[in-house]
């Protein structure tokens, strides 16, 4: 009979024990830190500036010296289906490849979960511009820094790709250059949803980072199938900035992120 009752004293005690632990666990509070890194690629291949040949479906054939975006309106899903909507006024963030600095974007004061989709948009939305001048806060100085304005009146560039490129009808290299933005009626504004393959704990003593690959290839090479040559009139030079080809990039540009991985340090 002892030896039951002291069996019987263990069990329990080692069921507080668990559910001690285990409250401990679900027990989630505070804040902490995410960060996003936006890794840019051409296809299957990591980008590089200047350099690297890169060839589209059209046998067209880029090399690229400049890729920035701008991303916005960052919003975490959490495993019970809440939400957190990044403050609005610090939730704009320019991604410029040729500034390595650049491609972590990282978000301070986000309530501790266990995370598992983000949302934001490529671009910066109608509510913030019609904010005004005034109202842009530290985003005009800086997208105007990076040359992600047209002018104040037209607005904000949300993606910007350039470089040089030949194609089985263009044989000498001539330059393109393609920016999205607001043109004529059209606010051309994209946003995008993407479900982490792992959860990102925030805890306040963990900082996880999800790891997000852009394929610049989309740009051009998405659902939509664009020609540089289709865009070159004088032989030389190819520019998309305005016109019916912006909305097809606009959709293309919505499929070019994808996430890779999620660290939990």
């Amino acid at each position: 009979m002892k030896n039951l009752l002291n069996k019987v004293v263990a069990i329990i005690a080692a069921s507080i024990f668990v559910t001690a632990c285990t409250s401990d666990e679900v027990a989630v509070s505070g804040t902490g830190n995410l960060k996003v890194e936006f890794d840019n690629a051409f296809g299957s291949n990591d980008l590089i500036l200047s350099t690297q040949e890169n060839t589209t479906s059209n046998s067209e054939v880029l090399k690229i010296n400049k890729v920035k975006y701008i991303i916005s309106n960052i919003v975490l899903t959490n495993e019970d289906g809440t939400t957190f909507k990044y403050p609005k006024s610090e939730s704009y963030f320019i991604i410029d490849e040729g500034t390595p600095a650049s491609l972590l974007a990282n978000l301070e004061n986000v309530p501790a979960g266990n995370y598992t989709k983000i949302k934001f948009g490529i671009g910066v939305d109608q509510e913030q511009f019609d904010l005004g001048a005034t109202g842009q806060g530290d985003l005009l100085a800086n997208a105007q820094a990076a040359g992600l304005t047209w002018s104040w009146a037209a607005g904000y560039k949300f993606v910007v790709m350039e470089g040089s490129f030949s194609s089985p009808t263009v044989t000498n290299s001539a330059s393109f250059k393609i920016h999205t933005g607001k043109s004529g009626s059209d606010y051309n504004y994209a946003e995008v949803t993407l479900v982490l393959p792992s959860r990102a704990i925030v805890r306040t003593s963990i900082s996880p980072v999800v790891h997000i690959i852009t394929d610049v290839s989309k740009i051009l090479d998405g659902v939509n199938k664009i020609k540089l040559s289709d865009n070159n009139p004088t032989g030389t030079a190819a520019d998309i900035m305005f016109g019916s080809n912006l909305s097809l990039i606009t959709t293309n540009v919505s499929g070019m992120f994808k996430i890779d991985h999620v660290h939990n340090d």
